[in-house]
């Protein structure tokens, strides 16, 4: 912990001539930059391995067929079939499991008053007027919704709505327009697939509560990582409608 604390503080110094007060805060939104730039080549190879598995799609139709009344064996032939073309379901997963370490770091750093014995001076720094260790409930204690604290927050609440809506209208647009395979008469879907089609295009704005409740620090963190992803995903998955359907939330 204390030489992640060094590293910010290192790269907030670096930064101090450009942002002053809120340097620690540009730092922070650098960290995580670098991080999802070291993570790229796996939301590459997650890309890739959406597009192999939408070749799948037919081959997975006639499964739903042929299986319509036996959504276990359907389940595992169509993980048979993931083995066979050497295709893995989980590795859209890969990008957001890679990032959660630096996450709980920064998370950790800044929920602690203290590192190795010694007080914890980067709680001191701000964004502005809001603390970097601080929470949303702290803000609105501290001058309410539309104190100076708070207006932080409102610009990061504002920053997250916009690209929530930005994956959320997007992910509904790929789903409408890939095939759905066992949406017809006697076709089969997998078990929880519907519910999962309802529900991903809507955890996007799950970001939100966790800016609210997070210390400043990381909510900075995963604001930026968010919109990272929301960039990154337009610009891979563009080519296949059908393809991020299932993971435009993720990362």
């Amino acid at each position: 912990m204390s030489v992640f604390a060094g590293l910010v503080e290192h790269l907030a110094d670096l930064l101090d001539p450009f942002f002053h007060a809120s340097a620690t805060a540009a730092a922070i939104v650098l960290f995580t930059a670098c991080v999802r730039l070291l993570v790229h080549p796996l939301s590459r190879a997650s890309a890739r391995g959406q597009k192999a598995r939408a070749k799948l799609s037919p081959q997975i139709a006639q499964l739903r067929k042929k299986h319509a009344k036996n959504p276990e064996k359907l389940q595992q032939a169509v993980l048979e079939l993931h083995r066979k073309e050497k295709v893995s379901p989980l590795s859209g997963c890969l990008p957001s499991l890679f990032q959660l370490p630096a996450f709980f770091l920064l998370y950790h750093l800044f929920s602690n008053t203290s590192i190795g014995g010694d007080k914890n001076t980067l709680l001191d720094h701000t964004l502005f007027a809001a603390p970097l260790g601080g929470r949303w409930t702290d803000a609105l204690a501290d001058g309410g919704l539309f104190g100076a604290q708070g207006v932080v927050y409102l610009g990061l609440f504002a920053l997250v709505a916009t690209v929530a809506t930005f994956n959320f209208r997007r992910t509904k647009r790929q789903m409408a327009a890939a095939p759905q395979p066992g949406a017809g008469a006697g076709d089969q879907q997998m078990p929880g697939m519907a519910t999962m089609t309802k529900v991903m295009p809507l955890m996007s704005f799950m970001t939100l509560f966790t800016v609210a409740v997070v210390p400043l620090a990381a909510a900075l963190y995963v604001v930026t990582s968010t919109t990272w992803s929301a960039v990154e995903r337009a610009v891979l998955y563009r080519d296949m409608p059908n393809a991020a359907g299932a993971l435009a939330t993720a990362g």
